[in-house]
């Protein structure tokens, strides 16, 4: 990264970071939610216990695992995708779409199983809740109950988690973009420590931390607007 500014040399760097871990996120985000309202709609039955097992194997395996096997079948044994992402800044282009999605699968599974499990869990402490007793005996269908009721309030405490989700999208993930070659944040982040390029871990590091500050900052500010009860700083 000689004569080149390190702030230019990031900035070159961080579109491949975003784009990965958004298309990762918009992927997560709707298949963990409707599996965790799936599994609570029909909990104790066979469904919820296959989700359930499922939900737990993918928390178990770490992300990597799920890297090389993506890259093993889908990209080595099938053909279907390119093994490593395409060279270039033309990021909306098929080729260049096609060349992230095995990492974009790769770090959806661990994002899946976490909305999945956590959505199923409030979801079925809300459908056992009094309130939603009393809204069945004033004639709402469950369906009717759980879409109008239910769902408002389960979303309180699992809408932060997202919006914390989509800040931390910025960081990126450091194996995944070094197994698939993305020349993202990450990788210059590990790259820096391998030439002992200070002014690039410099900023990395400032960059990291300024991250995990602003999602913190939107989360609580979040509950605010999610539910107008919830004043903070009030008596």
């Amino acid at each position: 990264y000689f004569g080149q500014s390190c702030f230019q040399v990031f900035l070159d760097k961080l579109p491949s970071t975003v784009l990965v871990n958004v298309y990762a996120s918009l992927f997560a985000v709707p298949t963990g939610l409707i599996l965790g309202i799936y599994a609570a709609l029909k909990k104790n039955k066979w469904q919820d216990h296959v989700i359930s097992t499922g939900v737990m194997v993918m928390v178990s395996v770490p992300s990597y695992v799920y890297a090389f096997l993506v890259q093993y079948f889908l990209c080595f044994k099938l053909k279907l995708f390119p093994l490593v992402m395409e060279a270039g800044t033309d990021y909306f282009s098929w080729e260049m779409i096609r060349s992230m999605l095995p990492a974009v699968l790769s770090l959806s599974f661990s994002s899946i199983a976490g909305y999945a499990r956590y959505t199923r869990a409030e979801l079925t402490e809300v459908l056992t809740s009094e309130y939603l007793l009393l809204a069945r005996t004033k004639g709402l269908t469950r369906a009717q109950a759980t879409s109008r009721h239910a769902m408002k309030n389960a979303m309180v405490p699992i809408l932060p988690m997202i919006i914390s989700s989509f800040v931390g999208i910025l960081g990126g993930s450091f194996v995944i973009e070094k197994i698939f070659a993305i020349p993202g944040v990450g990788q210059l982040y590990l790259q820096s420590i391998t030439l002992f390029d200070y002014d690039v871990f410099m900023v990395d590091c400032v960059f990291y931390v300024f991250i995990g500050l602003l999602a913190g900052i939107i989360v609580d500010l979040s509950y605010g607007f999610i539910d107008p009860r919830i004043k903070m700083g009030e008596k």
